[in-house]
C-alpha cells in the first residue's frame, strides 16, 4: 500500500489554511484537479446537447463520462443506470414520487429511524398520499444501532418499498444491508438505499449489497455539488416513469433528469473519480481496479483514524460519545459535552483551529431516539485526507474544555 497523505493533502488547496477539517460528513473540500476540471468546461466552453457543433457534442462528451465515472465507483452494471441531480434530497423526492403513484392502500413502506430524513421523509408523504402504510424500524436508545432482525420483520407481502442507509450520516453505523435488501427482494419490493456517507467510505458494489437504487452525493467524496441515484439494474429505471415536459427526452436515465445538466458539475465529477482512484500512488490497471486498490487503502487509513478518535473520546471524562463500541462504522463520532451545548462546543473548537459539525445534521429521528432533542451533539468526522494530527488537536482541544 502506497498511501501518502502528506501528498494527498498537498492537492487540496483548501487545506493549506492549517486548520483541522473534521467536517467530511458534511462535506469534503477538492483537490486542485476537481477545481480545475470545473474551470476548464467554462474556460473551453460548452453548449446545450442536441447541438451539431463542437461545443454541444463537448457537453454530451462531459456527461457521458460522468454516468461512465460513477458507474465505476459504485459498480453499476451500466453507466446508462446513473441518474444525476441537485441533491440526494431532491432525487429521493423526485423517485418517492414516481413510485408512489403505483402505491395503492394497504401497501406498506418500511424507513428507519437510523437514516437521514432525505431518506425518511419523502418516503413517509409519499405513503400517505397514496394511503399507504409506514411502518417504521426503531433504533437502539443507548447504541443507536439499527438491528437487521428488527426491519426484516416489518417486511410482509405487502411491503413496496424498503428505504434504509447504508451508513449513518449520524453515527457511523452500518446496518446489515445485504441481510434487508434480501428480504425485502423476497417481498417483491424494491430497496431504496442511503449511500451518502458509505460512499466515501467503502468500496461499492451495489449488487453485492443487494440495493435496487443507491444514492450517493459527490460532495462527501471530493467532487462538487451533485448527486446522483444508482439502479442495479437498467430495467428498474425502464420501468418507471416520471412526470416530465412533453418535448424532454423518454429514454433511461433522461427522462429523470429536469432541465439542463449541470455540465460543469459533471466534469468535476469525472476528475473527482479519477483523484480518488489514484489515491494508492502504487494503483494499477483499468479505472475500476485503481478504485478498488485506492479504496482499500482509504479504509486502511481511517480506521486507524477511527480508532484512535473513538478511544480518545471515550477517554475523556464529561465526554459522551453516542454510537457503536465496536464493529463497522464509518469514520464518524458524535458526541456531547457534559454542561456545554452543541454549538457552543463547536465554537469554541473553531475558535481552537478545529472544524466540527454540530446539531442534529438532519438525521431528525436518530437524535429524537436517542433523546437528545434538535440541539443534537457535536459530529467529528474523518476523511481520506485527515490525519492523526487532526484527531490529536480535537482530542486535546475537548480536554482543554473539560479539564
Amino acid at each position: 500500500m502506497a498511501y501518502d497523505v502528506e501528498k494527498i493533502r498537498a492537492q487540496y488547496p483548501a487545506l493549506s489554511d492549517g486548520r483541522a477539517w473534521l467536517d467530511g460528513a458534511a462535506g469534503t473540500q477538492v483537490p486542485q484537479a476537481v477545481i480545475d476540471a470545473v474551470a476548464d468546461a467554462y474556460r473551453i466552453g460548452v453548449s446545450n446537447q442536441g447541438g451539431p457543433y463542437e461545443s454541444s457534442r463537448r457537453a454530451g462528451g462531459i456527461v457521458a463520462e460522468a454516468r461512465a465515472a460513477v458507474a465505476d465507483l459504485v459498480g453499476a452494471p451500466d453507466p446508462a443506470c446513473v441518474v444525476f441531480g441537485p441533491s440526494m434530497t431532491a432525487l429521493t423526492y423526485r423517485f418517492a414520487s414516481v413510485l408512489a403513484a403505483g402505491w395503492r392502500p394497504g401497501d406498506e413502506v418500511v424507513v428507519t429511524r437510523l437514516d437521514h430524513d432525505a431518506n425518511f421523509r419523502p418516503w413517509v408523504q409519499a405513503a400517505r398520499r397514496a394511503g399507504a402504510t409506514v411502518r417504521v424500524a426503531d433504533i437502539d436508545p443507548d447504541t443507536g444501532e439499527l438491528s437487521a432482525n428488527d426491519v426484516v420483520e416489518l417486511i410482509g407481502d405487502r411491503t413496496r418499498l424498503v428505504a434504509v442507509t447504508a451508513a449513518s450520516n449520524l453515527l457511523g453505523i452500518m446496518p446489515d444491508l445485504p441481510r434487508i435488501t434480501e428480504r425485502a427482494a423476497e417481498a417483491g419490493a424494491l430497496s431504496y438505499v442511503d449511500g451518502v456517507q458509505h460512499c466515501p467510505h467503502a468500496r461499492v458494489r451495489i449488487r453485492e449489497l443487494g440495493a435496487d437504487l443507491y444514492a450517493t452525493s459527490a460532495y462527501k467524496w471530493a467532487g462538487p455539488h451533485l448527486a446522483a441515484v444508482v439502479a442495479a439494474d437498467h430495467w428498474t429505471l425502464e420501468t418507471l416513469h416520471p412526470d416530465k415536459l412533453a418535448p424532454s427526452p423518454d429514454t433511461v436515465p433522461d427522462r429523470f433528469e429536469l432541465g439542463t445538466n449541470s455540465f460543469e458539475a459533471m466534469a468535476g465529477v469525472t476528475a473527482a473519480v479519477r483523484h480518488l482512484a489514484e489515491l494508492d500512488s502504487d494503483s494499477d490497471g483499468s479505472r475500476v481496479d485503481k478504485l478498488d486498490t485506492s479504496r482499500r487503502a482509504v479504509i486502511a487509513h481511517e480506521e486507524a483514524l477511527r480508532r484512535m478518535l473513538f478511544e480518545g473520546l471515550d477517554a475523556l471524562g464529561g465526554v459522551k460519545r453516542y454510537g457503536p463500541k465496536s464493529g463497522d462504522c464509518t469514520p464518524t463520532a458524535f458526541f456531547t459535552v457534559r454542561g456545554l451545548s452543541p454549538s457552543v462546543v463547536a465554537d469554541k473548537l473553531a475558535a481552537r483551529g478545529v472544524n466540527v459539525s454540530h446539531g442534529h445534521s438532519y438525521a431528525w429521528e436518530t437524535v429524537d431516539a436517542l433523546g437528545l432533542g434538535p440541539e443534537g451533539g457535536v459530529r467529528a468526522s474523518l476523511s481520506h485526507y485527515s490525519t492523526a494530527e487532526d484527531v490529536r488537536r480535537l482530542l486535546e482541544a475537548l480536554g482543554e474544555l473539560t479539564g
